[in-house]
């Protein structure tokens, strides 16, 4: 096991005479020392195996009240800090997967738990409004300090919303609004729309539709369920709309390798897209809007050209169909830009952008001709959570102050080239090694080794995640910084070897 290689509190250099392990070698850090943060470990500590007992009592007891089967530990998030999370049997553990990509700059951080202890905030941790009709006096000078501050090229507007697939269901939901406004010519709705949309049948429930890609992942909600083409287990059972289903890029690695490859491959699906508009306007299931990732995360972190993005824009203004790019997982600043749509250098702005996670918040930005017509059309009990608007704007203040997306972009490059370095020692267990910032992956030869190495990696200390077939990803918190990627390349290289 990687031996520590900082003490808290001091400056050290990287620990330059570690033993090699097998036929692996270590990562020797190239940087300048770095000054631990008062609120991050100085390494991984275990005391069990992951679950320990305490969690496995724990995972008792909940059963007896509801489904474990996705329960891996409990965790003491007390003692959590920085990028280490702990769990209940007191096993510190580096987190690169950060509770599925939702936690921006770590466990505890300083400026967070500020925000908890000012009196100014009680009110707005205390009393939860129904923002719809009764928000705070205060709630547009915090959508403006903090969501607005943020806004992607050519928004002005922001909806809020408590979660992920709440903010693709009600985007999905305005884009609708908005085609069929746009169908009537922005007129009132007729009596007969008003009536036969209570028994759910047309003209008032138009069959409209929103194209999708195969390998998606856009939430369990009954739209986004329709635009979700992950893993089987999410759709199971759950009745779904006759909506297109797009191909997404089979892109081969290393991109820079392959560019003639999977420029056709790109080509190829830009036609099938066109194709399937042009047939369910056919069939008179209009494509209202096309919905799409900048990189598919859940269904295996799959990455596709900004040429591809572009082409892709295009068709949808062809086509009159709204484009909402699904940046839940991309969005505030994994990549190394604050959004991940930013790579793509755009000529238009897209027209919807959906957001949660590690903005604290969820909701979606959208431009101008989006802006529902009538009250209540896009409407909830509470319509996000203005506490979280708080922690937002201390987490883009930190990520300002400490110059946070250039630490991703440095982090990510050493994190992706100690890949690349491990799947050339490791060929018959790893390959396809690719990301942008600190959002990356690599795929194991199955599904089999790819749980196998997590399992192994997380019993010496590193916390990492799973995604199509057979992909590890790594969504490490904006705080993750060089020497954190090779304390993990050491373990991981660990494993490597000692695996069978």
């Amino acid at each position: 096991m990687a031996c520590s290689l900082f003490s808290r509190h001091l400056t050290v250099p990287l620990c330059q005479s570690l033993r090699l392990s097998g036929p692996g070698y270590r990562h020797v850090s190239k940087t300048a020392a770095k000054t631990l943060d008062e609120f991050d470990y100085d390494g991984p500590s275990m005391k069990s195996k992951v679950p320990g007992p305490r969690s496995k009592e724990l995972m008792r007891q909940l059963g007896e009240i509801q489904n474990v089967g996705a329960v891996h530990f409990f965790c003491n998030y007390e003692e959590s800090r920085g990028n280490y999370l702990v769990d209940v049997d007191g096993n510190r553990m580096l987190d690169l997967y950060t509770q599925i990509s939702s936690i921006p700059i770590g466990y505890n951080h300083p400026a967070l738990m500020k925000v908890m202890s000012s009196p100014h905030n009680l009110s707005t941790f205390v009393n939860r409004p129904a923002l719809g009709i009764l928000p705070p006096e205060n709630f547009p000078d915090r959508l403006n300090e903090s969501l607005l501050s943020v806004a992607p090229r050519g928004m002005r507007h922001v909806q809020t919303m408590s979660c992920g697939s709440c903010s693709n269901e009600n985007a999905f939901k305005s884009i609708f609004i908005w085609h069929r406004n746009k169908e009537r010519g922005h007129k009132t709705p007729t009596q007969e729309e008003m009536t036969s949309c209570m028994v759910n049948q047309g003209p008032g429930c138009p069959d409209l539709s929103i194209l999708s890609f195969m390998g998606g992942f856009h939430g369990r909600t009954m739209g986004c369920l329709a635009t979700t083409h992950s893993k089987a287990i999410h759709k199971l059972d759950v009745p779904s709309f006759d909506w297109p289903i797009a191909p997404f890029p089979k892109l081969r690695y290393p991109l820079e390798e392959f560019v003639r490859e999977n420029g056709q491959e790109e080509a190829r699906c830009l036609e099938e897209v066109e194709d399937l508009i042009v047939k369910w306007r056919q069939k008179g299931k209009t494509v209202a809007g096309i919905v799409i990732e900048p990189i598919q995360a859940e269904g295996g972190d799959n990455h596709a050209s900004p040429d591809f993005f572009k082409k892709l824009r295009n068709i949808a203004r062809k086509h009159g169909c709204a484009f909402q790019v699904d940046e839940v997982q991309t969005g505030c600043g994994p990549t190394g830009k604050f959004w991940a749509h930013e790579h793509w250098d755009l000529d238009e702005p897209v027209d919807v952008v959906s957001f949660s996670k590690k903005m604290l918040t969820g909701g979606f930005f959208f431009r101008d001709e989006l802006m529902p017509d009538k009250p209540y059309r896009i409407f909830n009990t509470w319509m996000g959570d203005p506490s979280k608007n708080v922690f937002l704007s201390a987490v883009l203040n930190v990520i300002k102050t400490e110059r946070l997306l250039g630490e991703v972009t440095r982090s990510g490059a050493a994190l992706l080239h100690g890949l690349i370095e491990l799947q050339t020692q490791y060929p018959h267990l790893l390959n396809a090694a690719r990301g942008l910032g600190t959002f990356c992956a690599i795929d194991a030869c199955d599904d089999k080794t790819r749980d196998a190495l997590i399992q192994k990696v997380r019993d010496k200390g590193v916390i990492l995640g799973g995604c199509g077939d057979k992909s590890i990803r790594f969504r490490p918190s904006l705080v993750f910084k060089e020497y954190h990627v090779h304390l993990f390349l050491n373990i991981f290289n660990d494993v490597l070897a000692e695996h069978k």
